[in-house]
């Protein structure tokens, strides 16, 4: 596990993280899925993003733990990514089984 995020206003770089035990890691035991869990904020993103590239070249699928509108949250507190990450994964509806 990597634990932390790429921060380079805290001066956290992907150095700092665990990343090349990772690497090994999947080689090593089979991974077939890694699923980024970090905070939606730029950091977050970033260490991502990195994290992506850095698997690219690895039999390994990359998912992430939904986002958006929390249950029971007022839409008019969402921030515009929050929301538009929403609409993007929106699920359909359907009343007994029916879409």
């Amino acid at each position: 596990m990597c634990w932390g995020v790429i921060s380079p206003i805290e001066g956290v770089g992907p150095e700092d993280l665990h990343i090349d035990s990772l690497l090994e890691r999947v080689n090593r035991d089979g991974v077939q899925e890694i699923i980024m869990a970090v905070s939606p904020t730029i950091d977050g993103e970033t260490t991502v993003y990195y994290l992506s590239k850095k698997l690219a070249h690895h039999k390994v699928t990359i998912s992430q733990i939904a986002r958006g509108v929390a249950f029971g949250g007022e839409l008019q507190y969402t921030d515009e990514i929050t929301l538009g990450r929403s609409i993007m994964a929106r699920l359909p509806y359907s009343v007994n089984g029916n879409s």
